[in-house]
């Protein structure tokens, strides 16, 4: 037992140094290549509010490869149209090691009058 104990710590430690040891750039968004989303007129007339939390899938030419929602606002026609005026920016791509690659940036949008 003590040297299964162990050898998980050890194997857990390298994990974390090499985890640590990454130089990560998260992506980031170019706020001037893409528009706010639009208020549904429904979800206008509904008076509905409320966040959506996303995640889009950015690529190394730093557009949107895939998106979705990781937490609904309360209203499907504000989750949608969130994802997809989002999915149309430009980002700058992120970066591991110095490298360009692909990663996922969660965004979140706040609807509200």
């Amino acid at each position: 037992m003590r040297f299964y104990f162990s050898t998980l710590c050890v194997i857990f430690g390298v994990f974390l140094s090499n985890f640590a040891n990454a130089a990560v750039t998260l992506p980031v968004m170019d706020n001037k290549s893409c528009e706010l989303p639009k208020y549904p007129k429904a979800s206008l007339i509904n008076e509905e509010t409320g966040t959506v939390s996303m995640s889009f899938l950015i690529g190394a030419d730093g557009k949107v490869t895939e998106s979705k929602v990781d937490s609904s606002s309360g209203s499907k026609s504000l989750d949608k149209a969130a994802l997809s005026a989002f999915a149309l920016c430009k980002f700058k791509p992120g970066t591991k090691d110095g490298k360009v690659e692909q990663m996922w940036v969660k965004i979140d949008y706040v609807w509200k009058f």
